[in-house]
């Protein structure tokens, strides 16, 4: 092995932090959405937390990575005269950019940003969906319309950068490319679309492509997850034909399980417990499986009989873009209309449903929020801008506090005011962005 210059140490001396405190990528560490940190405080302060700052962003879904003293975040700019449709589920042909930014931890400054031209042809066209990716001195990032890049993370500098739609000769998924990139030791692994490449690993160094697998009319949404189970590594690859677990190395495929899903919607991160790994979706509803232990296909436990949306109709957990929490005997979760429901994980059933952390008057369609367990309670942030200090149980819900963090300045088909976009938890602050700010709050304790 080649020994660091000293210089090399120098550049990369700013990435260097302990695991818990970082929040590298989509969900934290090992793309387990649990905030691991000690020393953050039981309930907000008398006016809510401390803004410590406060940085204008422009358009966007792509949640913050926080590596060190280092933030990283995607946005995007209309073109002069362009502009957007006012039904954001229209699609056309609309030009601007895409950035990438890289933002001082502790001020807020913008210590270097990437930007590149980039034609909007989705459904929801404000901006990149994928949260970067951290690994060492690069980051990865993912733009709504396939542009893959590695970037050097102290320079922004491009070591490396593909298209997916001329690389595999495919169309932009109807809501983008979303799955953010996972580095699996030398591979960096993505979900593309296409005939036998809708899973894709690259060289994470040279940006070569080693392996390609898989086939669906569409790729869906959900990112790669890398689990462990029966001694072997599993890379779970869900799109909205099938769910899949390759060998992460080669690609070779060890077990799929059939599960054809409405309009492509295969979003939330799956969840393992034990033997069991859990999915959910927006029209489909849920999905329980039992995994062997000598990783030959899994026995499927339960699973939604009848597609719906409506909450009425809804059995399961009918989710969308909010990954549940899976305890081992519960699961937790927001339903197709901001339900947040309680489920039994042995039978699927279901033990309570409210419409209380979202803060909602009735059922509304794709009402959001995101969870995070915390030492043992829950932080959830709301899509209208609010933070919730949480207990979740099988009794049900008791809300600890709750503070207004940031501004719903996006809006949904209905023109309903929203923040969609998940936090990063780190250096016992929250991140968080809109489409036109990102803010760091302290969550410290004494705070």
């Amino acid at each position: 092995m080649k020994l660091l210059t000293l210089s090399l140490l120098a550049s990369l001396s700013f990435a260097i932090a302990a695991p818990a405190a970082d929040w590298p990528g989509w969900m934290g560490v090992d793309r387990e959405g649990v905030w691991k940190e000690d020393g953050i405080l039981e309930k907000f302060p008398k006016g809510g937390p401390k803004v410590l700052w406060r940085t204008p962003i422009n358009h966007g879904y792509s949640g913050p990575a926080v590596v060190g003293n280092r933030v990283y975040v995607m946005d995007r700019k209309l073109a002069d005269l362009a502009d957007s449709p006012g039904n954001p589920f229209e699609r056309g042909e609309i030009p601007g950019n895409e950035r990438v930014l890289c933002l001082d931890a502790s001020s807020g400054k913008i210590i270097w940003e990437h930007a590149y031209d980039c034609q909007y042809t989705v459904s929801y066209a404000s901006g990149p969906r994928a949260t970067p990716t951290v690994d060492g001195d690069r980051i990865y990032t993912l733009g709504a319309e396939g542009d893959l890049l590695c970037l050097g993370a102290a320079d922004g500098k491009v070591k490396w950068s593909h298209n997916f739609k001329k690389l595999f000769g495919i169309k932009a998924p109807t809501w983008g490319f979303t799955g953010s990139p996972l580095v699996d030791g030398d591979l960096l692994i993505c979900l593309a679309g296409g005939d036998g490449t809708t899973a894709v690993a690259f060289d994470k160094l040279s940006g070569e492509q080693r392996w390609t697998e898989l086939t669906a009319k569409e790729p869906g949404y959900a990112p790669p997850k890398i689990i462990e189970h029966g001694g072997k590594r599993l890379l779970i690859i869900w799109h909205p034909e099938s769910v899949n677990a390759l060998d992460p190395q080669t690609g070779e495929i060890r077990w799929t399980v059939d599960w054809p899903l409405r309009s492509g919607l295969s979003v939330a991160t799956p969840r393992l417990n034990g033997d069991r790994l859990f999915f959910s979706c927006f029209y489909n509803g849920s999905m329980m499986l039992e995994l062997k232990a000598n990783n030959s296909a899994p026995e499927i436990l339960w699973r939604t009989e009848r597609a719906s949306e409506n909450p009425a109709r809804t059995t399961h957990l009918h989710g969308i873009m909010s990954t549940p929490v899976f305890t081992d005997e519960h699961i937790y979760g927001v339903g197709s209309y901001g339900e947040f429901r309680c489920l039994e994980a042995e039978s699927g059933d279901r033990l309570w449903s409210s419409l209380k952390p979202i803060a909602l008057d009735k059922p509304t369609r794709w009402g959001n929020a995101f969870i995070t367990p915390q030492a043992g309670r829950y932080f959830l942030f709301t899509e209208k801008g609010d933070l919730v200090i949480a207990g979740l149980s099988p009794e049900g819900y008791t809300e600890v506090d709750r503070a207004h963090l940031i501004e719903p300045d996006g809006a949904d088909m209905r023109q309903r005011k929203i923040v969609w976009s998940h936090p990063a938890y780190a250096r016992k602050c929250c991140f968080v962005r809109n489409d036109s700010e990102i803010i760091c709050v302290s969550l410290a304790a004494g705070s």
